[in-house]
């Protein structure tokens, strides 16, 4: 039998499921979902029943949703893959409208509500949204290293492989099914050849700031064709575009976003880095952390944080802004280094922006205060970020 590892968000789904009629886990194929939910089953309020919708018996029983479902209403129902059958989610409003209780529906989904068409407008107010992320450093870190971790990624098929051969065909063969059959069965009608050029370039591009021209030009196409894939991948967890922080300031400030790769697994296959040995000589190592550490660090922002980055005209820069109730909270530098120094930029923002709190986020084995406002913190105490 498969091990199972748990993971932080086994809580959060519970808490969700006791309340809301509907809870939909959504995140990229194979982080996770199904194991998830499978191991806290026993734990969930009432019965369950289980549905793959990507099993042609499990959706013929859904050939007339309210004939099925109505009669499991004392039980919880997981839908898994249930962007397969966007037009279930009207009937399951009122499903639910009939009777209006806690935890009636957990649905699993590999994309974004976004494109889940039909879920915020039919089931608003009845449904919550938890995005399960690939495996968290802090999930794994008894059976393996953080270089492990941050070279294959987090995607468990990926991270677990026997070996970095093994890791690095599963990893091929995900981007090629995304490419030619996930990406079009969400809706983007476009050649997996041109995707495909886009995601890689999208790689050499992580931690960069996002140029629709260049972008455009080298493949071809219209800009707006470009941002409307961008949007496609954006909405499948693929990639992450990071937003400046501007608002209420007189200085000249860059207003395009940052793009990442969301995984870093991915970001290594794309950039065909084979081996951790080959990633440590790249000329994109730095790039390769920074995309590392704001992944783990997007994947623990509690509700009241908001995560920009902030860069002028002039050149100052900070690679992280975590602003609360829209204000500049917390000043983060992300640096490859056992022996960081802030750089200028970095004092200059946070004379800037003001901030409270200030940290240098490097691959140190302990934390250690800098000066007497910047601390150092290691890649195993990023949550310290948001402590009191």
């Amino acid at each position: 039998m498969e091990r199972y590892y748990h993971r932080f968000a086994e809580e959060k789904i519970l808490q969700l499921a006791s309340f809301f009629p509907a809870v939909a886990v959504v995140g990229p194929r194979q982080v996770g979902k199904t194991s998830l939910v499978q191991a806290i089953r026993a734990q969930l309020d009432k019965p369950s029943v289980y549905l793959d919708l990507e099993n042609p018996d499990d959706l013929a029983r859904l050939n007339n949703p309210s004939l099925f479902l109505d009669p499991l209403a004392d039980q919880t129902v997981i839908l898994d893959e249930v962007q397969k059958l966007p037009e279930l989610f009207p009937q399951l409003r009122g499903i639910i409208d009939r009777k209006r209780q806690a935890g009636r529906f957990i649905l699993l989904g590999s994309a974004s509500p976004d494109l889940i068409r039909d879920t915020s407008e039919s089931l608003a107010g009845r449904i919550a949204y938890h995005e399960l992320k690939p495996f968290l450093f802090g999930e794994v870190r008894d059976i393996t290293d953080y270089r492990t971790h941050w070279f294959r990624g987090g995607f468990p098929d990926s991270l677990l492989a026997p070996s970095d051969e093994l890791s690095r065909l599963w990893r091929q063969n995900f981007i090629q099914t995304y490419l030619e059959r996930d990406l079009p069965l969400l809706g983007l009608r476009a050649d997996p050849i041109v995707t495909g050029k886009l995601w890689r370039m999208a790689a050499h591009l992580s931690g960069n700031l996002l140029n629709m021209e260049n972008l455009s030009g080298s493949l071809g196409i219209h800009a707006k064709t470009v941002r409307r894939y961008l949007d496609f991948m954006e909405s499948a967890y693929l990639i992450r575009r990071l937003q400046p922080y501007f608002t209420n300031l007189k200085k000249r400030l860059v207003k395009t976003p940052k793009l990442y790769i969301r995984d870093t697994g991915m970001l290594h296959q794309l950039l065909g880095v084979s081996s951790f040995f080959d990633l440590s000589g790249h000329p994109l190592l730095g790039a390769s952390w920074e995309t590392y550490v704001i992944e783990q660090m997007s994947a623990i922002l509690p509700d009241w944080a908001e995560l920009y980055f902030y860069r002028t005209h002039e050149g100052t820069e900070a690679d992280l802004v975590i602003a609360r109730g829209g204000k500049p909270f917390i000043l983060v530098e992300i640096k490859y280094s056992t022996t960081p120094k802030p750089s200028r930029g970095f004092h200059i923002a946070r004379s800037d922006l003001n901030t409270q709190k200030q940290f240098i986020i490097c691959p140190v084995e302990e934390g250690f205060p800098y000066s007497e406002d910047i601390r150092v913190l290691s890649y195993r105490e990023m949550d310290a970020v948001f402590e009191a």
